[in-house]
């Protein structure tokens, strides 16, 4: 998936400053990833440590970490995926309000693709009201269909807006491929709630920190993805059929100086890492400033590509990449 704020490219930088900080035998430590999107830093050390604390508010990233992060016993998913892949199309929501010739004109997916994932998500659920799956089931397929289905959407990148014609992934045939976790012995714990809430509730050893950087909502700019994890009744809002959406504090000027320090502070974690770039919100004196307080802090940074999003943004900006920072405090 490409994702706003991906640190898939970074995971060397991460991983490679995280041990020089904690060790790189992390066997005993429980790691928090507390702004997961994806998860890809949760599952870079799902293997290393002894728990991972995933959480995110928006409900699509909380389902793909249901999977990616929660589940890690193997268990059989073969035949229900060649059933899913089996289903003829059905004029669902989706289908109505997001697709090709649906009665909204809103073009995120082709006809055939938006009927499929109609399809496909009401068994899903008939399958869950049913007990024919199980929880760790139920969340492999629904990661399985968003993974899926954001392959063929028709759009830039993000659900901010769709195309007028449809672009050559989006003609592709919806086909599902297994959303594939990685196994391990440990439990780990994955939460859907607001991060300031949820880090007066947990405690652990170290604290991985990703949050908006800037005014870019996630909840509006993958609105679509929240749709069809949720498969809730709603009215679809505008020309892109938006629903409501929390909004994040990180994603305000106004607001994330004050939001940041309160988590600094209520954080029960030894190590804290801040993923944050050049350009966002808080300038990283700031930053200092703020972590400085609560014990031993340092930085470390390298350059990194920019994210792009579409042709009006890579016009926009002239520069190619951003400093990408780790602020790193070691808690009194």
């Amino acid at each position: 998936m490409n994702y706003i704020g991906s640190k898939y490219k970074l995971l060397p930088f991460i991983k490679e400053t995280i041990y020089e900080v904690v060790g790189k035998d992390l066997s005993t430590q429980i790691f928090c990833d507390l702004f997961a999107g994806t998860g890809v830093v949760g599952r870079a050390f799902k293997t290393e440590v002894k728990q991972i604390i995933s959480n995110d508010i928006e409900y699509y990233s909380y389902v793909l970490n249901k999977n990616y992060i929660g589940n890690h016993i193997p268990f059989e998913y073969q035949p229900y995926l060649y059933e899913l892949n089996s289903l003829e199309g059905t004029e669902g929501f989706i289908f109505r309000e997001y697709s090709e010739k649906g009665s909204a004109g809103r073009n995120y997916f082709k006809e055939l693709n938006g009927k499929r994932i109609d399809a496909i998500r009401q068994t899903i659920e008939q399958w869950k009201k049913e007990n024919h799956i199980t929880e760790n089931v139920y969340y492999f397929l629904l990661a399985s269909l968003l993974e899926n289905a954001d392959k063929v959407a028709n759009t830039a990148s993000v659900y901010g807006a769709f195309l007028k014609q449809l672009k050559k992934s989006a003609q592709k045939d919806l086909y599902l491929e297994p959303a594939l976790f990685v196994e391990n012995q440990n439990e780990h714990l994955v939460f859907n709630e607001d991060s300031n809430i949820l880090i007066t509730k947990i405690n652990g050893d170290i604290l991985y920190l990703d949050p908006p950087y800037n005014h870019r909502e996630y909840g509006a700019n993958y609105h679509l993805l929240n749709t069809i994890a949720k498969y809730d009744t709603f009215a679809p809002q505008g020309k892109t059929g938006l629903r409501s959406y929390q909004k994040s504090a990180y994603c305000k000027k106004n607001k994330v100086q004050e939001a940041f320090e309160t988590l600094i502070k209520e954080a029960q974690f030894r190590y804290i890492f801040l993923s944050y770039n050049n350009e966002g919100l808080m300038p990283a004196q700031m930053i200092r400033d703020i972590m400085q307080h609560y014990g031993k802090y340092d930085l470390q940074s390298t350059q990194y590509n920019r994210f792009k999003a579409d042709k009006e943004e890579n016009r926009q900006h002239k520069a190619n990449y951003t400093t990408e920072y780790i602020h790193i405090l070691e808690k009194n």
